[in-house]
C-alpha cells in the first residue's frame, strides 16, 4: 500500500549560515533506513565542513548554484543539473553564489549523523 507523506520535518543544518533541511524521506520523518530523500535551502555564503560519508549522495538542483569540493577538484552545480559523490569520498558542499540555492539530497543508505563522519 502507498503511503503518503503530509511533511517533512525539519533536521538542523551543519554549517557557517542557517541552512534549511526538510526530510520527507529518512530515518528522522519516515523511518525508512535504507534511503533518505531530503529538500534543503541554504542562502549564499553558507558553507558546511567536510565531510567523508558512508553513503552514496545524489544531488539535484533546482534553484541557484551550489558547490561541490572533493579530493579531484571542485564543481559548481546549477539548475537542472545533478551531482553524484559515492560513500567513503571526502567532499563539502557551499552555495557561494548571492542566489543561494535550493537542491534534493537522496542519500543511501539514508542519512545519519553517525554516517557522516565531519570534518573536526
Amino acid at each position: 500500500m502507498p503511503t503518503l507523506i503530509r511533511a517533512p520535518t525539519v533536521i538542523p543544518a551543519a554549517g557557517t549560515k542557517p541552512k534549511v533541511i526538510q526530510e520527507f524521506v529518512g530515518r528522522v520523518n519516515s523511518g525508512t533506513e535504507a534511503v533518505s530523500i531530503a529538500r534543503m535551502v541554504s542562502p549564499e555564503g553558507w558553507r558546511e565542513p567536510g565531510q567523508t560519508p558512508e553513503f552514496d549522495e545524489y544531488t539535484l538542483v533546482l534553484r541557484g548554484s551550489l558547490r561541490v569540493e572533493s579530493a579531484s577538484g571542485v564543481i559548481d552545480v546549477g539548475p537542472g543539473q545533478a551531482v553524484v559523490v559515492p560513500r567513503g569520498e571526502w567532499v563539502r558542499y557551499s552555495t557561494p553564489t548571492a542566489e543561494g540555492a535550493e537542491y534534493v539530497a537522496v542519500c543511501a543508505p539514508a542519512f545519519a549523523p553517525g554516517l557522516v563522519h565531519r570534518d573536526a
